[in-house]
């Protein structure tokens, strides 16, 4: 028998923000987690942030362009079974630079939206356009920011950051991505280090598939020891305002374990070291002083492919430009906010497709076993073969766990950002509603401090594959935390420990896309 519901951790609020940090400090063992005293001091307006200013080390760099013709190279190749192979004519380029058409297919710029108040979309969401996982390059000896907003590769001041190899290195060639929490707004306070990990996990899928596309290799190296003084060598001050960095290797010759990489469970972390925060912003140094303690331990692992290996061609032939260019979360006509759908009969195969995306298990020991632990639930309708109602996804398969016609409509009342004069909300139009979910001290107790971010690297991971799979049945997919949580556990019979990590909105637009204006290069 059920047992009662007892609102883990104590609900002092029912949102995200609220809660994200009582959800940590549950996992890592306080059974009444205190309510951080920053939690009710007053922040500026959401609408009121502003960018940070650059770092110096990136104001005075150089712009170096990157390769023009990738959005024509993949207009080329069939979704989703389709490779690049070299092409006949450069575009534009002294030879074929493959690792930079790469980066342009997974980080490039893809189109403005003028009824938008966010722009410009790249070709993986992030919360309102902000895109605070940034990505740098280094090749030949040389560090660069990627700037997807200019084409291009600023490169980085040489700087003497005596960290032991975290140098610039000839003839190494790696990706590195840092996120940066000031670049979003205080308001979401210790969420920050939330949205950053969950980002993270998108564009670490978005790399595989362009790196598969591409026919590149590469191994990952998740936040570790010495990853600090990356972040010293990159010249990225204050500190204090940057996540760990990952590290994607690039080639075959890189460094290799013997054999698979061990699971190391319930690890340490290291001892947190004082950061350079905002003084003002205690949200911000509290987080970042959690952040460095989640580390991994082990070898680097392959960058596996983020591509299914199941993925069916949709109903109507189309590419991955095409593909990459449809991926959307959701469009409101003239500057209003949120999304509208449709509801629309769907068939069986959109639902398989739909699993097998989400499925593919994220590269790293940590991350691929905390996956494991994760319980996928869909409140799927109109979908053909299925019952409308909560179903839980198992063995690459979805099962009727409660018949309920009306879970939709119940889950649109608890959204947080429900229907009104300047803002969509279909969540009871949606053909699939989704929620990764996981028990969140279970997971710390097993993999150690680390463990907690390992689980958002997985479910943004997994979320990106969900939204390519959509946007190839015309869909939009709109990844979210804005669900009252307390009810939502209940209506999906989630158990009282269990956190709700990433969900997504998947239906029909109801908007047409209107006059984007395509700015792939």
């Amino acid at each position: 028998m059920r047992r009662a519901p007892v609102d883990l951790p104590a609900p002092h609020g029912d949102n995200n923000i609220e809660r994200e940090p009582l959800w940590y400090a549950y996992a890592t063992g306080d059974d009444e987690p205190p309510v951080p005293p920053w939690t009710w001091t007053t922040e500026p307006p959401m609408t009121a942030h502003v960018h940070p200013p650059a770092p110096d080390v990136l104001r005075r760099g150089t712009h170096a362009p990157l390769p023009f013709g990738t959005a024509e190279l993949l207009e080329a190749v069939a979704f989703p079974q389709g490779r690049v192979t070299t092409p006949q004519r450069p575009f534009c380029d002294e030879g074929f630079d493959r690792v930079g058409h790469a980066v342009v297919a997974a980080l490039g710029a893809q189109w403005v939206d003028p009824d938008n108040a966010y722009n410009p979309h790249r070709g993986y969401a992030s919360p309102r356009c902000l895109y605070p996982v940034q990505a740098f390059l280094e090749r030949g000896g040389r560090r660069h920011l990627v700037s997807p907003e200019t084409h291009s590769l600023v490169e980085i001041e040489a700087k003497d950051d005596g960290g032991g190899g975290a140098r610039a290195r000839a003839g190494v060639e790696r990706i590195i991505l840092t996120g940066r929490y000031t670049r979003i707004p205080r308001g979401y306070k210790w969420f920050r280090g939330s949205l950053v990990n969950l980002e993270v996990g998108f564009v670490l899928r978005s790399l595989a598939v362009a790196f598969d596309l591409f026919g590149i290799e590469g191994r990952v190296r998740l936040p570790e020891a010495g990853s600090a003084a990356l972040l010293a060598g990159l010249g990225l001050a204050p500190e204090g305002e940057w996540s760990l960095p990952l590290v994607i290797d690039i080639g075959r010759d890189v460094p290799s374990e013997a054999g698979p990489a061990p699971v190391v469970r319930n690890a340490p972390g290291a001892p947190a070291p004082r950061q350079a925060s905002p003084p003002d912003d205690p949200s911000l140094a509290d987080l970042v002083r959690l952040n460095r303690t989640q580390l991994f331990p082990g070898a680097p692992t392959p960058l596996v492919t983020g591509i299914a290996a199941a993925a069916r061609p949709p109903a109507e032939a189309t590419s991955w430009a095409e593909v990459m260019w449809q991926r959307n979360s959701g469009r409101m006509p003239r500057g209003l906010l949120g999304m509208n759908g449709r509801l629309r009969r769907m068939p069986a195969d959109w639902l398989r497709d739909a699993i097998d995306w989400l499925s593919v298990p994220p590269p790293g020991a940590v991350p691929r076993a905390v996956f494991d632990a994760v319980r996928v639930t869909a409140v799927l309708q109109a979908v053909d073969g299925f019952e409308d109602g909560v179903h839980r996804v198992r063995d690459g398969r979805a099962e009727l766990h409660r018949a309920d016609a009306t879970a939709a409509l119940r889950l649109e009342r608890e959204y947080g950002y429900p229907l009104g004069p300047e803002a969509g909300c279909d969540i009871r139009h949606a053909s699939g509603l989704w929620f990764l979910t996981a028990r969140p001290r279970q997971v710390v107790d097993e993999f150690g401090p680390a463990g907690w971010s390992a689980l958002q690297y997985a479910c943004g991971w997994a979320m990106h594959g969900l939204s390519l799979s959509a946007a190839a049945s015309g869909m939009f997919a709109r990844p979210v935390r804005a669900f009252n949580e307390i009810p939502v556990q209940r209506l999906l019979d989630l158990e009282e420990d269990e956190m709700i990590t990433l969900a997504a909105v998947v239906g029909t637009p109801r908007h047409a896309s209107g006059a984007l204006l395509d700015i792939r290069l």
